[in-house]
């Protein structure tokens, strides 16, 4: 069940979106999603991993860009926006090569962008004010896979060496 703040949130979100011209199946999240998003810890950071696909031709009102172009035009506000509500962009660039993995799905840029909580990040991203330049994201992206991701409790070290008595 989305609590009703969060599922609020959503639908301000999805109507933005669908207000630009969007598919929701691509570039939008499902309920479900938004549901599963919730079940991550309520307290602390979350870092939102975005792979980006771009249109070849960007859509209405952006004709005549690329999709990147007309993607970055929102890409810059947005960033202007999350940034004055105290998310922050770690670090954005694009993709150059698949070097681990096989799938049919590839993308152009990524971007990891820290939220205070999953409940900043639902609130951020479903404000109003997103709407009125959201339809460059609609008219540039093709399609997006936004992973929500927590730090670890224990970061990665390396194996102790056979024989030490770590």
């Amino acid at each position: 069940m989305i609590r009703p703040v969060f599922a609020a949130t959503f639908i301000t979100f999805a109507a933005a979106v669908l207000a630009a011209g969007g598919a929701m199946a691509q570039i939008a999240p499902e309920p479900e999603q938004i549901e599963e998003l919730l079940k991550g810890p309520a307290e602390g950071p979350v870092v939102m991993v975005n792979l980006l696909r771009f249109k070849k031709e960007a859509d209405a009102p952006d004709e005549g860009l690329s999709g990147q172009e007309a993607y970055g035009k929102y890409g810059a506000q947005m960033i202007q926006w999350v940034t004055s509500q105290g998310a922050r962009l770690i670090w954005s660039g694009r993709v150059d090569s698949m070097v681990i993995g096989d799938t049919d799905e590839y993308f152009h840029q990524v971007a990891l962008v820290e939220y205070p909580s999953r409940a900043e990040f639902l609130r951020i991203v479903g404000d109003p004010r997103v709407a009125e330049f959201a339809i460059h994201r609609t008219a540039g992206l093709e399609m997006q896979w936004l992973i929500a991701t927590t730090a670890s409790a224990e970061p990665l070290r390396s194996a102790p060496e056979e024989g030490s008595s770590d």
